[in-house]
This record gives structure tokens, sequence and C-alpha cells, in this order.
């Protein structure tokens, strides 16, 4: 069901070469390009008509229009399953915990006597907000985007989904429902690449949607490879890739957890990774034998799970030590990383690459989708390497601010004008000298 890789019984390899022995999903964005190029730009051309044309087309479903009536976000909350209602709500309440901490303040340094530089953070004016609805329905992403948005003070926050056939062509109610609950009552049926088009280019009309600064939220190839086409005209979070979860254990690890927590990523998509690194070869005979009762007793078993646990992005790694193991696992970069050691802290506070970090038995990846108060929207395909998660600081830019008086700039125009020359800039060091009747001030 799974396969194994034996790293054991000699040194691991540095760098580019030990990434290159680990398992990854081909995930294929440059390629996916091609397809959605001419889908953004029809889009750009012919605005909500596209719109519609693509839902026709991609999701069955015949539109009159594409934005969301208000009423009908109302009807989905009142219509919501209350256990559901009171899920959401302490996802919201958890994850509002978290973020509000990470605002960051405006700070002023004083470099020198009547210099100074203050750097505030500015939060984006707009941003557009996508939440899947292909294979599953993920009302929690709804909740992991704006969250941060708003607890950055982004004042204007509009959200797509995918119009569903069986809602009539509207979003999934449950989407409806947690945009409802957030305040977020501008939201479009749209989804995939064209979602994001019409985010980046905005169109116009009765139901138009202003152009946004920014695109966040996790989706399928087409949408990552839409935001590539568009990076550099928008922010973007990341290009989100198939989810991962790995999970660092020895011999303490309980075999029963480890697999349940390897199934619960495989059951979002058959190219998800499950990856599990371990120096205890009992620990991997004993999750392989659990794997199979467990799969069986579950649901997404045939299209999802087994080709995801049976995929090359999937597999059990045997390593001689967990100082081994820690070097896979940083050199892997995974979405989701478990830590089931003995001291499992001590190892995490060890790890330097993963978009999110699980702390022993009772903190498995599940709960950070949900209600941790942590984000699930992370870097994937072994960008943890160099990226983070969603966070407010995603929606914030920072603006340094630079206030001399002419005594401070008297004293280091000497040093500007040096450097300007040196770097064959003149004018740069005219633009000082201008201002001290073309004589650089005396020290």
């Amino acid at each position: 069901m799974i396969s194994r890789i034996d790293l054991r019984g000699a040194p691991l390899p540095e760098g580019g070469a030990l990434r290159d022995l680990l398992p990854r999903a081909e995930f294929d964005v440059e390629a996916a390009l091609d397809k959605v190029r001419p889908i953004c730009e029809d889009v750009h051309h012919r605005g909500t008509a596209a719109l519609i044309e693509y839902a026709r087309k991609f999701d069955g479903v015949e539109l009159e229009r594409v934005r969301v009536p208000a009423g009908a976000l109302k009807t989905a909350l009142e219509e919501l399953d209350p256990a559901v209602r009171a899920a959401l709500e302490e996802s919201i309440r958890r994850a509002r915990i978290v973020h509000r901490n990470q605002r960051r303040s405006e700070h002023t340094t004083q470099v020198v006597p009547g210099g100074t530089v203050t750097e505030k953070w500015v939060p984006v004016e707009r941003v557009g907000l996508y939440a899947p609805g292909g294979r599953s329905v993920y009302p929690s992403s709804v909740v992991m985007n704006v969250v941060p948005a708003q607890e950055a003070g982004v004042e204007s926050i509009a959200l797509a989904s995918p119009p569903q056939a069986d809602f009539g062509g509207l979003p999934h109610p449950t989407i409806l429902a947690a945009c409802e609950l957030l305040g977020v009552d501008e939201v479009y049926a749209a989804g995939g690449a064209q979602a994001v088009a019409m985010f980046a280019y905005g169109t116009t009309g009765p139901d138009g949607c202003p152009p946004a600064n920014m695109v966040t939220g996790p989706g399928n190839i087409w949408v990552a490879a839409a935001k590539r086409y568009f990076t550099g005209k928008i922010g973007i979070d990341t290009e989100a890739g198939p989810t991962e979860i790995a999970v660092l254990a020895d011999s303490t690890a309980d075999p029963v957890h480890v697999a349940a927590d390897l199934i619960s990523q495989a059951e979002h998509d058959p190219l998800a990774a499950a990856v599990l690194v371990t120096d205890s070869e009992e620990l991997a005979v004993a999750v392989e034998r659990e794997l199979e009762p467990q799969v069986a007793a579950t649901k997404h078993v045939e299209d999802r799970i087994k080709p995801a646990l049976a995929g090359r992005q999937s597999a059990i790694v045997l390593v001689d030590s967990l100082e081994d193991g820690l070097k896979v696992v940083d050199a892997y970069g995974a979405e989701h990383l478990e830590i089931q050691t003995a001291d499992a802290a001590a190892w995490a506070a060890r790890v330097r690459n993963a978009g999110a970090i699980f702390v022993g038995p009772w903190s498995p990846v599940s709960l950070g989708d949900y209600c941790a108060g942590s984000n699930h929207v992370l870097p994937t395909g072994g960008c943890a390497c160099h990226s983070s998660g969603l966070s407010v600081q995603s929606f914030l830019r920072g603006i340094h601010i630079v206030d001399y008086t002419r005594d401070a700039l008297a004293e280091v125009t000497h040093h500007v004008v040096t450097l300007a020359e040196a770097e064959d800039l003149p004018a740069h060091g005219a633009a000082l000298k201008a201002r001290f009747g073309w004589k650089v001030p005396t020290q």
C-alpha cells in the first residue's frame, strides 16, 4: 500500500542530492500555464460573460449572475447544521486569538541625532480570497484566509468559490455560511483560473468585481498556474500544490496514531503525500500493518487514499538515527510536519524547514486544519524551505519613512557622495551637494 525508501547504512547526501531521494508528487505548474493563459485573457476581455461561459463548461451550471446575492448568504447560515455552526465559530474564535497577536506596530529608530527611520505597516487595500470546491468543500479555508486579512486591517475582502450544480449554481452553502459568519458579503460563484483572473483584472457591470491587489487561498493546479501567470501584477500567497504530511517518529510512537495521520492527508487528493521518516523498523512494520484496516474502514478509498499512499509522493523512509531523520525532514520541507518521538518538543525546536510543526501525540495535523488557532494555508512542494504559511504579515506591507534634519544630512553627505561616485552614479551625489551650495559639507 505504501512504498519504502531505505537510507540506512551510509552517510546521507547533502542538499539537493538528498532532496532527490525523497518522495514528491509531480505537479507541473509550468505546463498548466499554456492552458490557463487563454482562459485568463478571455476573462480580461469579456469579463462576466466569460465567467458564465466557463461555469457552464467546467462546472456544468447555467449562471444568470456571478455575484452571490446577500440573501443567499443569510439563508445558508440560517439553514446550517447547528453543530457545524458551533464548530466554525470556535475555529474563528481560536484563529482570531492567534492572528491578532501577529499584528505589527510602527517603530521609529533614531539612527543619528536628527535622523530617524520609521517602519510602518500598511495592509493591502483589497484582497481576493479563493475557497476550493472540487472533490471536497472547505469552509475551514474561508476561515483561514479571511481571519488574517481582517486582523491585518484589509478594508475590502472578496471571496470566490466554484458554483455547484447541486445548489443552483451557488457555491456550497457551508462556504456561504462561513462567509456570513465572518461578515464577508462580497462573494462570487467562480472557480479555477477564471476566478483568479477575475480578481486580477476585475470585471465591470452590475455584477462587476473590482480588481484586487492580492489573491490568496489553496486550489488545484489551474489555480496555482493562474497565480504564477499573474505574479508581478498582483500579490499571491503561494502556488499551493497537493497537500503533504511528514511524520518524524521513533519507537515510542503509536502506530495507530501515525497510520491515522497519514491517511488523514491522503484523503484530500490522489496526489496527496504521506511520508513517515523513522529510525525504527518495528514502527515501520507496525504502521504498514495498521494502514490496511484503517483504510478499509474509511471513505474515499479507491479514488483518493489508495492512489495517494501508493503514489511516488508517499513512502516510509528508514534512517539510521533521529539525527538523520531530522536532516531528511529538513530537506523535504513538509507542509505539515508531525514530531512523534521521545522528547518531541526538543526535536521540534531544531526543525528548520516546515510549513507548520505539530508536537507530540496530541497535536495531530487535523487539529491544525480546523481548531488549533494556527493557519492551514501553508507552503507545499518543498517551498517551506523558503516560504511561510498565510498570516497577518501576508497582508501587510512594511514602509520605511525617512526623516533627516539639515544637520543630520550634512553629517553623512560625504559618505553618500563617495558611494555614489564609486558606483559611477554622480547625480546621486549631486542631489545632496545641491542642498549645500554644491559643496560637500566639511566634517
